[in-house]
């Protein structure tokens, strides 16, 4: 209608319009700036700013109680030395921290039912923007560089302790420390260098905690079975998680271990009963025996290798989320408590991989899989009701690798065991390379498990997996 009478009216209309758009423009940017501040902030894709915003949106670790306070304040830490490391052009070093950081999280806010965090969102992001460049596809691929990064010297050629360790006694040597724990506590913070403590023969009966500042602490015992450090919590005593039950907990970066056992000695009853527990980058444990029977060693986060070490335990007794490498260990599985009339199914791995981003995962190289003089006589005499496998899924994006083991005759056919129905079946990794003995049945394996082919068996090297020829060497 108004524009059959428009002719008559048009030099009436322009001055309207002036004074209508100035109006109409003020509104507009009114609206974008409430929605500006109401909206939440969409982050730049760019892995650095994807970094920034999560660390923006971390929760504070001090508006919730143990252990959710230690797992964020971890996190945060990590995140932020993960932005640090993409900065300074250290990729893997940004993807292992983040990887660790997303653990923390869960941990958190899976152990309160609560719902993901921002923060977590983000850092899966990140992970996954850089994917390309994880072992995958980025491989380092000298083989005479990884075998020299395997063997190398993880520890001084000439022990010099910084601090020692013996039980009182008028026939030993006089020593620093009575306790484990005493000297670690008198480690400097932040060490750059080594700081050594010798612990004689003697059983150490203690809870071992190493915190976040003490750094480099190297431990040097006197033999596997010599020296040993003993413990005995359990999950449900005293309202204790998992996590707290740990013998030794390491968070400190850089510890190194050697010569020495650490156990839990709650006995094939307990349930969840962890001796050894490490959230520690760049660890090196050497001629480690960890005793225990369920979730005896508890790889949670960040880079871990392992050489030559014995481990005991009944079901899932090597578990958690770290990158974590075992070469040359010796692995046992021992009876359980339920006596000889029922039957034991006994895991070796739960990995607990919970995001495809995530650089985790175990490695087992030239290990041995098998289990002790008990479990196979009781074996030989019922092989039905003692049963052994290679791993199950923990978590969705599990990933386990066996590269060159030897597998005794305890071990099932099928090799690996589901968690529940068909939970991580289509997303997790288990792979199997030139395995030999008894229990290297490839042909019986379960179909959702892998014959890892050659060409990527270079992936799980000490170079790409850990960065191992970095850091290793003492």
């Amino acid at each position: 209608m108004q524009r059959a009478h428009g002719g008559h009216h048009h030099h009436h209309a322009l001055p309207r319009r002036r004074r209508i758009l100035p109006l109409a423009a003020a509104a507009a940017a009114l609206l974008l700036l409430a929605l500006l501040i109401l909206l939440p902030a969409t982050p730049p894709e760019g892995p650095a700013s994807l970094l920034r915003a999560a660390v923006a949106a971390h929760p504070s670790p001090a508006s919730y109680a143990r252990p959710c306070t230690d797992h964020l304040d971890l996190s945060l830490r990590r995140l932020r030395a993960a932005a640090s490391s993409l900065e300074s052009g250290d990729v893997p070093a940004a993807l292992h921290l983040a990887s660790a950081s997303l653990q923390c999280q869960y941990d958190c806010y899976h152990h309160l039912s609560l719902p993901a965090f921002r923060s977590h969102a983000l850092t899966s992001r990140f992970l996954n923007s850089l994917a390309s460049r994880t072992l995958t596809t980025t491989t380092e691929p000298s083989s005479s560089a990884s075998k020299a990064a395997a063997a190398a010297a993880a520890f001084p050629a000439r022990i010099r302790p910084d601090a020692t360790v013996c039980k009182p006694s008028e026939a030993a040597k006089p020593c620093g420390y009575s306790t484990v724990q005493a000297a670690i506590n008198a480690a400097p913070n932040y060490t750059a260098g080594h700081f050594i403590i010798t612990v004689a023969a003697g059983i150490y009966r203690e809870n071992v905690v190493i915190p976040y500042e003490k750094t480099n602490i190297l431990l040097v015992g006197e033999g596997m079975g010599a020296t040993v450090i003993t413990a005995s919590r359990r999950v449900g005593i005293d309202g204790l998680g998992t996590y707290d039950t740990a013998t030794v907990a390491v968070t400190g970066d850089g510890f190194r271990a050697r010569d020495i056992t650490f156990e839990n000695s709650a006995g094939a009853g307990a349930h969840q009963a962890v001796a050894f527990r490490s959230d520690s980058d760049r660890s090196v444990l050497e001629n480690v025996e960890f005793r225990g029977h369920q979730d005896t060693l508890y790889a949670r986060t960040m880079r871990q290798f392992y050489r030559r070490c014995h481990i005991f335990g009944t079901v899932d007794f090597v578990f958690g989320n770290a990158a974590a490498m075992f070469e040359e260990c010796v692995i046992r599985t021992v009876p359980r408590a339920e006596g000889a009339r029922k039957t034991a199914r006994n895991v070796v791995a739960a990995n607990g991989r919970i995001d495809p981003g995530q650089t985790t995962g175990f490695v087992f190289r030239n290990c041995t899989v098998d289990g002790n003089k008990e479990f196979v006589e009781l074996f030989q005499t019922k092989p039905q009701s003692y049963k052994l496998y290679l791993g199950r899924p923990w978590k969705e994006y599990a990933r386990t690798v066996y590269v060159s083991c030897y597998l005794g005759t305890v071990l099932r056919p099928e090799g690996w065991l589901p968690w529940k129905g068909d939970f991580a079946l289509k997303t997790l990794y288990y792979g199997e390379f030139n395995s030999r003995g008894p229990g290297a049945n490839h042909t019986a394996r379960v179909e959702w498990s892998n014959q890892t082919p050659e060409e990527h068996v270079r992936l799980y090297s000490v170079e790409n997996f850990l960065q191992g020829h970095k850091w290793i060497a003492c």
